[in-house]
């Protein structure tokens, strides 16, 4: 494996003005998962590119391996009101993979997809700019419980956009709704706005949680 070869840090970040509103910090870093954790097996996983590309690309794990890794520093909002502060990621960013894949010009979205039948959408610009498909948390790799072997990182959008588990990109020219997104989360999720919900479920539905 490569040895990370850039460091990025967030924008905006700053010694103060950090959590945005209705969150409280914790030093820990909770597991929130919907449905049972997924068994991946190293030597069979892949990850794909697909939909509105030039290239459609499947990789498999030393492949993955092969690309420029980038180490990413973060903060982590999640949706049940929990900021964890200072997280550094190390991964590839998704812009490098999808540059290898060749986006078309139409593409406008993305669909991440992964093990066990979770997806989650973002603007394909968003995703570019700041996503990172993470493999260490703090200089050790990911647990099985936070989305080992990958993890997508989008640090300024709730945390349940950071999908766990990812095993494909999909490029669309339409926005659709992943899977908590399709159960009343947010569609943009920005938690500077508490973009938590859409308003009219949060009074029909004050049970909805997760990430």
């Amino acid at each position: 494996m490569k040895r990370p070869d850039k460091v990025k840090t967030t924008p905006g970040q700053g010694p103060g003005g950090r959590v945005p509103p209705g969150q409280f910090l914790t030093t820990k870093f909770p597991v929130l998962t919907y449905g049972p954790e997924p068994k991946i097996d190293i030597d069979t996983w892949q990850i794909r590119v697909f939909g509105l590309v030039e290239r459609e690309l499947t990789l498999n794990w030393k492949q993955f391996s092969d690309l420029q890794w980038t180490t990413t520093l973060a903060d982590f909002h999640c949706v049940t009101q929990w900021s964890q502060l200072d997280n550094t990621w190390e991964g590839v960013t998704v812009s490098d993979l999808v540059a290898a894949a060749g986006p078309k010009p139409d593409a406008q979205f993305v669909m991440a997809h992964c093990y066990g039948g979770y997806s989650t959408n973002l603007p394909l610009d968003l995703a570019m700019d700041e996503g990172l498909l993470a493999h260490k948390l703090d200089g050790e790799p990911l647990g099985m419980s936070h989305g080992w072997p990958l993890r997508l990182i989008v640090p300024s959008v709730y945390g349940w956009k950071s999908a766990k588990w990812v095993n494909g990109i999909e490029l669309m020219a339409g926005d659709s709704p992943g899977f908590w997104e399709q159960r009343g989360y947010h569609n943009e999720g920005d938690p500077w706005k508490e973009e938590r919900f859409w308003p009219e479920l949060t009074k029909q539905r004050p049970d909805l949680t997760g990430t």
